[in-house]
């Protein structure tokens, strides 16, 4: 067996940056920036008002002072009159300040008759005027790589980007194997189970910004399994399930192999996910989750969401950890990296009793990963720990 940080650097040498695409900024949200994109004008482009009011020579402020309204300047439509003495603006928001106004009097500091404004005896002494580049200057950049959000994409809207050059996405096929399986909505024999595995790494890849295809399960024969492999072809990642342990019907490790695959590695210290391998057949790099469904969500949280960030352009590291405090005792730990599952709460992180690698339900009321190094010694309450976010 190898350790974790070894089998991720072995995962790693099986991948490489994809090449990048130019999609509409209105399909761009969760794609990850690849290229920086410029803004090609300030924002705002002009000074403009922050506020609805008058908007005047500050010099002339006084308490009570009269004005006349000469003009309106609202947002898409400026005053471009001149403002003489004594005279003023009706402005909006977001409108152009006229030329020689450098203030802006809140309406609610005036009174209005007609044409005619008076001043309220005590007036703000804020200036109410957003600078020409407030925001951003012609020239400012957005950085890649970054998964754009939606503040992201409004940013690039504001920066005048209406393509934007984004990471392929990486196309991850998951074929889940063992005649044991039926897919959800079927009718199971009383010797059979639902598959599982295939759907939660859907949701989770795809959540990662990758593009899914869950291929049909494969039967435990040699050309059920090697039909399967065909049908990956086009693929960035090959992902199987179940049929890479040591047993008669294991058969996945020997059908890959006799298709060519290069193995990188075979087994891990890690709890749960031991029976975990990884090489490449062809060009197309491949791992083999172990089938239990809580063992395969986890080695796809340490080894396949790092991977697929660095076929998006990120560099290559793992899953980042925190630290937090144990709200409960904690028993000591054997040889192999336990990865248990925890709810974070107010701070604290309550490890589940039951750690079972086939219970998807304590793994869906987890929102944590407790990483427990080999040969840790039982740890007390209120002992920071690391965790990976899930």
């Amino acid at each position: 067996m190898i350790s974790v940080s070894e089998a991720l650097d072995a995962c790693f040498a099986l991948i490489s940056p994809l090449n990048s695409e130019v999609v509409d900024l209105k399909d761009a949200a969760g794609r990850t920036l690849i290229a920086h994109h410029q803004a090609t004008r300030n924002q705002p482009p002009f000074a403009a008002s922050a506020m609805d009011g008058y908007a005047m020579k500050s010099v002339e402020l006084q308490p009570q002072a009269q004005f006349m309204v000469v003009g309106e300047s609202a947002a898409g439509a400026r005053y471009t009159g001149k403002v003489r003495a004594g005279q003023c603006v009706r402005i909006f928001t977001g409108a152009p300040m006229p030329e020689g106004c450098d203030h802006v009097v809140i309406q609610e500091d005036t009174t209005r008759q007609g044409n005619v404004i008076t001043l309220n005896t005590e007036i703000e002494d804020k200036a109410n005027i957003r600078p020409a580049g407030n925001d951003f200057d012609a020239g400012f950049t957005m950085d890649g790589p970054r998964v754009l959000t939606p503040g992201n994409i409004a940013l690039l809207a504001a920066m005048n980007q209406p393509k934007i050059t984004v990471t392929r996405k990486p196309v991850i096929a998951i074929m889940a194997t063992g005649d044991e399986l039926v897919q959800p909505g079927e009718t199971p024999n009383e010797d059979q189970i639902i598959a599982s595995n295939g759907y939660g790494l859907k949701a989770l890849l795809e959540a990662n910004g990758a593009d899914v295809r869950l291929l049909p399960i494969a039967r435990d024969t040699e050309a059920s399994l090697r039909q399967g492999f065909e049908l990956c072809a086009g693929a960035d990642l090959i992902v199987t399930l179940g049929g890479a342990s040591v047993g008669d019907h294991d058969l996945v490790r020997p059908v890959a192999t006799s298709m060519g695959m290069e193995p990188a590695f075979y087994k891990v210290a890690m709890r749960p996910g031991k029976p975990l391998m990884a090489g490449k057949i062809g060009d197309t790099p491949m791992i083999g989750l172990p089938g239990n469904p809580v063992s395969s969500m986890v080695c796809a949280q340490i080894f396949i969401l790092p991977m697929l960030r660095h076929m998006l352009g990120f560099n290559t590291e793992p899953m980042a950890r925190k630290t937090a405090p144990l709200f409960e005792d904690l028993r000591s730990n054997g040889p192999r990296e336990h990865y248990m599952r925890a709810t974070l709460r107010d701070g604290k992180l309550t490890v589940h009793k039951r750690q079972d690698s086939s219970l998807l339900s304590v793994y869906a009321d987890a929102n944590a990963l407790v990483v427990v190094p080999p040969f840790t010694d039982a740890q007390p309450a209120g002992t920071p720990v690391e965790y990976i976010d899930i």
